[in-house]
């Protein structure tokens, strides 16, 4: 229970505003700040200009009273009608950070809710300026941030400029930060860029965080500076310290890289963490890529998927492609092409372009819910691209319009379209060499087709070596050739290609330019067979009734070419049907080699990785 003496003391003082006030002052200087808190309400009541703001501070600091920012405002309006610079200050930085105009009224209960409200730069700006031209450094400063950073209506930088310079002459921090950044971005010269360094060195002297934070950008990027990643390193880590998010970033990447400094791959993860769940949304991206590409340890695609998320909800576009591809693959997450697509538009909408040619080969897979997934305008994307010059979005414009993607089907234009990509993209090469070898879109020209898929094979690309592999063996566009032919069906065949593998038997098998080998020829027959290719599995079956390569195998024969005949090969019936009734082994294996049907290239996407 407090002293009676003091309590009778504090309410003879109460009497009078300046008793009440110094009282007020003393008590809460010996550390009782609630008492303290009465004899300022009873002096602002009173109508005294100081002590009204002095009760501002208890609410809005919540010393002796429960912080209430909206009773805070309350009193600093009052004090800041009556003049009070400070009030008006506090009562503009009340405004900018979101304190209702409505919540001033008198009679504000204490209790009230205490909602988020949107900043009221009209108020903000009117008591800013206010304390402004009053002389007070800190409200030059928050005008000039005000002038800068406000909505477009409210700014003006050569105003924000003259008054960053007034606080940053007064000796204020937030003044020398604002006026360096506000020189630095209008910095022709060298002279001026060290001018403009020299402010915000000066706010760094004072241990502002975001000082050091651009201090830190202008050692690691060799602002009117030389680079120097030491000393990057030392103000992002001042900074990160102090809470600043992009610093905590910054400094999170520097140690895990080993940027100037040791490498702390530990800390570092720490720190990249740290700014991520503040709501960097780099930060969450570079720990998603850190998890997805592994290191010491394996890849953790569950916890990249994490932090991808997390960056992706924040509009990161990269980091929405890369989750939407472990959705796809099921790396990480349930294998889900309907949650894949919904990422692969978000990064599509942004501007990723990759995404785009990704959205697109999703879509056209089929392996979406159309019900889920609107299609998106991925013609109007590629058309756009195309015609900026970019070589992968031509091809996949002429894709849209061979397959007739979003836009009416025009064969001429999609070989326009697709000959202009294959100058650098190797499917478009691909898929023009196929154009001119069928005559879709231009005048068939076997010649030309050899020549774009022999540059298409050239990178390894599958569907081209077996496509050029196909034209070498029947003489299109040039002489025969089969021995090259076995050359590129047996790169091919490495790729899992089945077509390549029954084209490799079939060449083995006799009748073509090359020594007969069946033993060879059946190896490849099941290789082609075994990864369900139908005629591959018609011949072993063919081979292995007949004992072509060996001793006859009715019942291993039987089950190849019920296969053959399941997958659509009706010519396997005859077979079974010989097979019921044995006869002796041919001495010559089947003549001819059926011709191999290169497969339709794949729908859009990206001949080149991010």
């Amino acid at each position: 229970m407090a002293n009676p003496v003091q309590n009778l003391a504090d309410r003879l003082a109460a009497g009078s505003p300046k008793r009440a006030f110094a009282r007020a002052q003393a008590l809460r200087k010996d550390g009782e700040p609630a008492r303290a808190a009465r004899l300022f309400e009873a002096a602002a009541e009173a109508g005294m200009v100081e002590a009204a703001h002095a009760l501002g501070m208890c609410y809005l600091q919540g010393e002796g009273v429960l912080r209430n920012v909206v009773e805070a405002g309350r009193w600093f309006h009052r004090a800041a009608e009556q003049g009070s610079t400070e009030s008006q200050r506090h009562l503009a930085s009340l405004h900018l950070f979101g304190l209702p105009a409505a919540s001033l009224a008198r009679g504000q209960s204490l209790f009230a809710p205490q909602e988020t409200h949107q900043a009221d730069y009209n108020a903000a700006l009117f008591w800013a300026r206010k304390a402004a031209e009053a002389g007070s450094a800190d409200a030059q400063a928050m005008l000039g941030y005000i002038l800068t950073a406000g909505p477009a209506e409210f700014c003006d930088e050569a105003q924000a400029e003259f008054w960053y310079g007034k606080s940053a002459a007064g000796g204020c921090a937030q003044g020398q930060l604002g006026y360096g950044l506000a020189l630095m971005r209008k910095a022709e010269t060298g002279e001026a860029t060290v001018a403009a360094i020299e402010q915000i060195a000066k706010a760094a002297s004072t241990e502002l965080p975001s000082a050091h934070y651009y201090l830190g950008v202008v050692h690691e990027r060799a602002v009117g500076v030389q680079e120097d990643p030491v000393a990057a390193a030392r103000h992002y880590k001042i900074a990160a310290e102090a809470g600043i998010r992009n610093a905590q970033a910054k400094y999170g990447l520097i140690l895990y890289e080993g940027r100037g400094i040791k490498a702390d791959k530990v800390n570092g993860e720490s720190w990249l963490r740290r700014a991520a769940l503040a709501g960097d949304a780099e930060a969450a991206a570079l720990l998603g890529d850190i998890y997805a590409r592994g290191g010491t340890l394996p890849p953790n695609f569950a916890e990249a998927a994490i932090w991808f998320r997390r960056a992706a909800e924040a509009g990161h576009k990269t980091a929405a492609r890369a989750l939407g591809m472990l959705y796809l693959t099921g790396a990480g997450t349930s294998r889900d092409p309907d949650e894949a697509a919904k990422w692969f538009r978000l990064a599509a909408e942004a501007g990723d372009k990759v995404a785009q040619a990704d959205l697109a080969s999703l879509l056209l897979s089929g392996a979406t819910d159309e019900k889920l997934t609107t299609p998106p305008p991925v013609h109007e994307w590629f058309e756009q691209a195309a015609e900026a010059g970019d070589l992968v979005g031509a091809y996949n414009y002429g894709v849209c319009l061979a397959r007739g993607v979003g836009v009416p089907k025009d064969e001429v234009r999609a070989a326009f379209w697709l000959k202009r990509a294959a100058e650098g993209v190797v499917n478009a090469q691909y898929w023009y060499g196929r154009m001119l070898l069928e005559g879709r879109g231009v005048p068939e020209d076997a010649a030309g087709a050899r020549h774009w898929l022999n540059r298409a094979a050239e990178t390894g690309m599958t569907d081209a070596l077996v496509a050029l592999a196909e034209m070498l063996v029947n003489g299109r566009g040039g002489p025969a050739d089969h021995a090259g032919a076995e050359t590129l069906f047996e790169r091919a065949a490495k790729n899992g290609h089945s077509g390549a593998m029954f084209a490799l038997g079939a060449l083995h098998g006799g009748g073509h330019d090359l020594p007969m080998d069946r033993g060879v020829a059946i190896t490849w027959f099941r290789a082609a067979a075994e990864l369900g290719h139908p005629v591959a599995a018609l011949m072993l079956g063919r081979y292995l009734r007949k004992g072509l390569a060996g001793p006859a195998e009715p019942v291993e024969a039987r089950k190849w070419l019920e296969q053959a005949l399941n997958l659509g090969v009706a010519e396997a019936r005859e077979d079974l049907l010989e097979l019921s009734q044995p006869r002796p082994a041919a001495s010559h294996p089947p003549a001819g080699v059926a011709r191999l049907g290169t497969p339709e290239p794949a729908a859009p996407y990206p001949a080149t990785g991010d």
